[in-house]
């Protein structure tokens, strides 16, 4: 197996687990915050799409699906539209509402989508190559790609956690 097939099995995973969570509730669950203050669903799975748009755009040096897919227009969040919600207060969080589960994973299914394309064009040589300078060490595409999937599979579970806490699962 080569790296580049792994990694769209472990992306796969992601997006199979954002629908698993999403599908079938109602806006109010998709909103609702445990405890009033905690992340909602709807901000977890639109923060570890914005996260994966974001910085694998980036490193393979594509446009946002966020904002050319017309993504940020739809789901219309009163954010700048750059913003992933890396550090967001409790204020930030409220702002991530949506109407509908089906705009969180369109999104999340259009951005996997571009991540796919961009893994299929990988050769092992590729995930040396350094993305980002502003750390020490410098981060390589390979560092990045797995510290996205790393933060996408937590927000992700956090994600499935909150959906069990209104029926007790």
């Amino acid at each position: 197996m080569e790296a580049k097939d792994l990694l769209v099995e472990a992306y796969g995973r992601i997006k199979d687990e954002v629908h698993a969570v999403v599908d079938g509730l109602s806006p109010g669950d998709l909103n609702a915050r445990p405890d009033g203050r905690a992340n909602s669903i709807s901000w977890l799975v639109w923060h570890l799409t914005r996260v994966q748009d974001d910085h694998v755009a980036d490193a393979f040096g594509l446009k946002q699906v966020w904002t050319e897919g017309g993504w940020a227009d739809r789901l219309a969040l009163a954010l700048p539209q750059d913003d992933t919600g890396y550090g967001h207060t409790s204020e930030q969080v409220a702002k991530v509402r949506v109407d509908a589960g089906d705009l969180l994973t369109g999104y999340h299914d259009a951005v996997h989508e571009q991540t796919l394309r961009a893994l299929h064009g990988l050769s092992g040589d590729d995930l040396d190559r350094i993305v980002d300078e502003n750390w020490t060490p410098a981060v390589t595409l390979g560092a990045r790609l797995v510290s996205v999937l790393s933060d996408d599979l937590q927000h992700v579970g956090q994600a499935a956690f909150a959906r069990g806490l209104p029926t007790g699962r």
